[in-house]
């Protein structure tokens, strides 16, 4: 634990009493082994809000959860379509049917800040999506294609 607690820095607070119960209630109903985890993950997600703001173009990685209702699939084709205009940040997307006509559908982003929220703000734009919730974090997918010698498209290279 020597080493562990070495990179670990105290912090002492002070809340509201009836603040304070709601975080021990929270803790205990995650089942989490400590206030500490929860106020970590929390901060963290503030400083990855944070920096998203005010770092336009720094790199993140996140999902966009989305719910919408669908109509003969005019809204999943306007969906997709937004995604065409933003091929090199949705990485993959999930989709899911729901009950009572809906869908449920999750995109895998990485992007400038400010792309991703281009993006949501697009898919806002959609008549039907009735959610959306975009979720970051600083820490990058490893790029997930290289070609040799930093030609984007190998195979024209190769014979010119």
């Amino acid at each position: 634990m020597g080493s562990e607690s070495a990179s670990l820095a105290r912090l002492s607070m002070s809340l509201p009493a009836d603040l304070f119960r709601q975080l021990d209630m929270m803790v205990a109903e995650r089942g989490l082994p400590s206030r500490s985890q929860l106020i970590a993950e929390l901060i963290r997600h503030a400083l990855a809000e944070h920096g998203s703001l005010m770092r336009p173009e720094e790199m993140l990685a996140g999902t966009i959860t989305l719910v919408y209702r669908g109509e003969r699939g005019r809204v999943r084709h306007l969906l997709s379509h937004t995604q065409a205009s933003y091929l090199k940040e949705v990485i993959s997307s999930q989709h899911v049917v729901l009950e009572d006509d809906q869908s449920l559908e999750v995109l895998l982003v990485q992007g400038p800040a400010v792309r991703l929220k281009e993006l949501c703000d697009a898919i806002r734009r959609v008549r039907g999506v009735q959610q959306l919730a975009l979720v970051t974090t600083t820490s990058l997918l490893p790029p997930l294609y290289e070609p040799e010698g930093g030609n984007p498209n190998p195979i024209i290279g190769a014979n010119a």
